[in-house]
């Protein structure tokens, strides 16, 4: 069942499209989207379904900026705010669900990371993490990856971005051929996704 509504938050309305599992939740997965983007990029698209599919209830966020129609982004601080209060609202509408995965593609997977531990999560899923600007290798976010919790990294081997490396706690699947958006096979992405959140019980198989 698939259904959508705004959430209020400090920085004004976001959206949620909500789709639900057929039968009993075995996890909540929240997902923003990039920068300039929206929540109906292919590599979320296909995660959405194969997630759902697999027994959890899937939350894709429009952050407020996108809501009120524009492309850049809000400062970060903005977005994190928004994007706690979200979260904050979305367990209270989900209290039975046993573990809460939050995640995004590039800008809202460094989102998701940032507030990882101040929501109350269980896990992190990072699609396209941006390790740096494009040739500015200098200018690493990798710090934004040490939550602490289980994350799955997926990037392509050819995003400009950059891939990170494994770390503590973070594993890094590195997908061939693919570039930025992980348009190239956005089934085959989601895959990985739900093979790591079962072997963590969190998805049925």
């Amino acid at each position: 069942m698939r259904d959508a509504d705004e959430i209020v938050t400090p920085r004004g309305p976001a959206r949620v499209d909500t789709d639900l599992p057929a039968g009993p939740p075995r996890a909540l997965l929240a997902l923003g989207h990039g920068a300039g983007g929206d929540v109906d990029a292919p590599d979320l698209g296909a995660l959405r379904d194969a997630a759902a599919r697999a027994g959890l209830v899937v939350c894709r966020v429009t952050q407020p900026y996108r809501v009120a129609g524009r492309r850049a982004p809000a400062p970060a601080g903005h977005l994190d705010e928004a994007w706690t209060a979200v979260l904050a609202e979305l367990r209270r509408r989900h209290p039975a669900v046993p573990a809460l995965v939050v995640g995004g593609r590039s800008s809202g997977a460094r989102v998701a990371c940032r507030t990882a531990t101040a929501v109350g999560a269980d896990a992190v899923v990072a699609l396209a993490f941006p390790l740096h600007p494009p040739g500015r290798p200098e200018r690493s976010r990798a710090a934004e990856l040490a939550t602490g919790l289980p994350t799955l990294v997926v990037n392509g081997d050819r995003d400009p971005f950059g891939v990170p490396e494994p770390g503590r706690r973070v594993r890094v699947v590195v997908r061939p051929g693919e570039r930025h958006d992980l348009a190239g096979d956005p089934a085959g992405t989601a895959a990985v996704v739900v093979g790591w959140l079962r072997r963590r019980g969190w998805a049925s198989r």
